[in-house]
């Protein structure tokens, strides 16, 4: 398992990057950048454009693109971490550094509910939500930024039990549904008080994913209000097309596809949310660790399969893993905007892919070969030991 690395930049680290050969904004309204080049200064980004406007000069680090293509770090909004770089559900090592090796450079938090032994009582709940926020706040694997700490609820809990996570640090819920709570009305009244003291909420979605868990219907998804409606292709086993469609018009919330879920029932999603003129409510997850295991590449072959089969251009697919999410979740990466984190992926066309380029590689239902990888302006590694090679790789100088 890779050490963990630094976390934090200087605030006067500049870094430079030139010769990018694509701009993936991360923005749905505007998903390609014209622009070559990046400064970004003490962690987050200065100036976007083009290089002979921009100042390069006095720069810590330059990363020449070589032509590949730059996008925001990819976010997967469905994990389910327990404790640092490790998994009891596949009792596996160093997932969350794979994960970022896959172009993740953001997790967040679905519940830590695979933890052995989980405390379901009401003082145990919080305690461990606020233990798991503490200590991915602090621990940070390979770099990557693991919003965690999400509790999930039990019948009993009272409006104070949601200010004092919230007054503790605690910014999200974990899956509703997933405890004792499971029908509508309560659920609606605990979201309601999550929302207040500004604590984020999802719902699991479908049928049930492990013992112990149940059938979560369009009738108490909709009632309860969350504000992501949890893995709506089922995790894994998906509601019917009707009450999918009922969901999607039914609210404004989030729709998260997950990996872990039924693939044709995303792609269903998928097409009501183009019908509808809202594919800026379409994020991503993994929903893992699972059953079917850790998935470093999950998010990247998200993209790649909404895409090639989901008749989505490459560019906005990018956008359900990167300027959705960070939007919905309100998160300050995410998009290629001065002011936000210097999160980065670098990608270019597989070697020996029949697209004619990167984004008709995707379309292809190909996956990209990554090259190298920025969180908070730092590089965190160079070509992933997980994708296919890439044609083109960036380079670092001084």
């Amino acid at each position: 398992m890779a050490e963990q690395q630094a976390t934090t930049v200087s605030s006067t680290h500049k870094l430079v990057v030139k010769n990018i050969g694509l701009m993936l904004s991360g923005d749905i309204e505007r998903p390609i950048l014209e622009a070559d080049t990046l400064v970004a200064i003490g962690g987050r980004i200065a100036a976007v454009g083009r290089f002979k406007d921009l100042d390069t000069e006095g720069a810590d680090t330059v990363i020449d693109a070589h032509g590949t293509v730059l996008s925001p770090g990819l976010i997967d909004s469905h994990v389910h971490p327990v404790a640092g770089d490790w998994t009891p559900r596949q009792n596996q090592l160093g997932w969350i550094d794979s994960t970022m090796h896959g172009g993740v450079t953001t997790m967040i938090s679905a519940g830590e509910v695979h933890t052995p032994g989980r405390p379901k009582d009401i003082v145990g709940l919080k305690a461990m939500a606020i233990y798991a926020q503490r200590a991915f706040t602090a621990f940070r694997p390979g770099g990557v930024k693991v919003h965690a700490g999400a509790p999930v609820i039990e019948p009993g809990m009272v409006e104070q039990d949601f200010k004092d996570l919230a007054d503790a640090g605690v910014k999200l819920l974990g899956e509703v549904g997933l405890g004792g709570v499971k029908d509508g009305a309560r659920a609606k009244e605990m979201v309601a008080w999550a929302r207040k003291y500004g604590i984020q909420s999802t719902i699991h979605t479908g049928g049930p994913s492990i013992p112990g868990s149940g059938l979560i219907g369009a009738d108490v998804v909709l009632e309860a209000d969350t504000d992501v409606v949890g893995h709506i292709n089922g995790g894994h086993t998906a509601l019917p097309d009707k009450e999918i469609r009922c969901i999607c018009e039914g609210c404004k919330r989030g729709l998260e596809l997950v990996h872990n879920g039924n693939e044709r029932a995303a792609l269903y999603t998928l097409r009501v949310a183009r019908e509808m003129g809202e594919l800026q409510r379409v994020i991503l997850g993994t929903d893992g660790p699972a059953g079917s295991g850790v998935q470093p590449l999950g998010i990247i072959r998200m993209v790649s399969m909404l895409s090639s089969l989901g008749d989505v251009p490459a560019e906005v697919a990018f956008c359900f893993a990167t300027g959705n999410t960070a939007r919905m979740r309100s998160l300050d990466c995410g998009l290629i905007e001065v002011g936000r984190s210097a999160d980065f992926v670098f990608m270019d066309k597989a070697q020996h892919s029949a697209g004619r380029n990167f984004l008709d590689s995707i379309q292809l239902g190909d996956l990209p070969g990554i090259g190298m990888i920025v969180i908070d302006g730092i590089v965190r590694s160079g070509i992933s030991r997980n994708t296919p090679p890439a044609e083109k790789i960036p380079s670092v100088g001084h």
